[in-house]
């Protein structure tokens, strides 16, 4: 039986079209309230299921989403693989505006989010030395190479608190820091997706040069919004291309990614809250 796949749509993308049978459904977790119901449908013969990151419509910015709610429901779900499309900006001027990143380094400077699904009286802890999955990312970049997309395999992605974007002094100071793109979404959605053991792959859509660039000032919310509009088009046909290959994929069940928690959990087994164990059923049930 194969797995349903996630797509997880940032700014942009609110939808997945394409699907057959698609019916939206609402998915309780004890985290609380996910970002929306998730659309569940067939592409093809692989179940996909789509989440928009930050509700249809957009109305929940990228602090107040509750990333734990999402991971959670999405692992109910029974999903083993997540597609992470995210919109951002440029910190390489050889990084123009509608090239795709497969991202796979990130920088946390997130500062109110709640990073982890183990909490006082069950803690566990994750490696995230290399955060995403590479055989999610070799996925991605084979198929934006076979579809023409102009695209970078490999990057470093900095993540700010936001809701306001970076001032130049920042800006300048990612740059040394050798980052490539800059966005506000992607953390800390890889490291539940991690702790989840859910293999995690994010396609970072450059729409706009961040403001150390000369020509920031000159950029205009017409020519974002056209470019995000034609890289969520984009990313459509990518997800469409890739999804029968990842679905198929004989190395998945070996996937470090999905053996995250093997040696994770620290806590003592007569001293675990119940209370978590029973909160953690999906996410870490393997192992608990």
């Amino acid at each position: 039986m194969i797995s349903p796949i996630a797509i997880i749509g940032g700014s942009g993308m609110y939808a997945m079209e394409a699907l057959s049978d698609p019916h939206w459904v609402a998915v309780n977790s004890p985290f609380g309230q996910p970002s929306d119901e998730f659309l569940l449908g067939q592409l093809g013969e692989v179940p996909l299921i789509f989440l928009p990151r930050h509700g249809r419509g957009h109305k929940i910015p990228p602090s107040m989403i509750n990333y734990r709610a999402n991971i959670d429901a999405l692992k109910r779900l029974g999903v083993r693989d997540i597609i992470s499309v995210s919109a951002v900006g440029s910190l390489r001027e050889d990084c123009p505006p509608g090239t795709f990143v497969i991202v796979d380094q990130f920088i946390d400077r997130t500062v109110a989010r709640q990073s982890s699904f183990f909490e006082t009286g069950l803690v566990a802890h994750v490696s995230m030395a290399q955060p995403v999955c590479s055989r999610l990312g070799e996925h991605l970049h084979a198929g934006a190479t076979a579809l023409g997309l102009p695209v970078r395999h490999g990057g470093t992605s900095l993540v700010v608190e936001g809701p306001q974007f970076s001032t130049l002094a920042e800006s300048r100071l990612y740059q040394q820091w050798g980052c490539d793109v800059i966005g506000m979404t992607n953390l800390p959605e890889a490291k539940l997706a991690r702790e989840a053991e859910i293999c995690y792959a994010t396609v970072a859509m450059v729409t706009d040069y961040d403001c150390w660039h000369p020509g920031h000032d000159s950029v205009t919310v017409e020519t974002i919004l056209a470019v995000l509009r034609t890289n969520s088009e984009q990313a459509r046909t990518l997800v469409r291309t890739v999804v029968p290959g990842i679905a198929t994929d004989a190395k998945a069940p070996g996937c470090s990614c999905r053996h995250a928690l093997d040696h994770a959990v620290i806590t003592a087994p007569e001293v675990r809250d119940p209370d978590m164990i029973s909160r953690l059923d999906a996410v870490a049930g393997r192992v608990l």
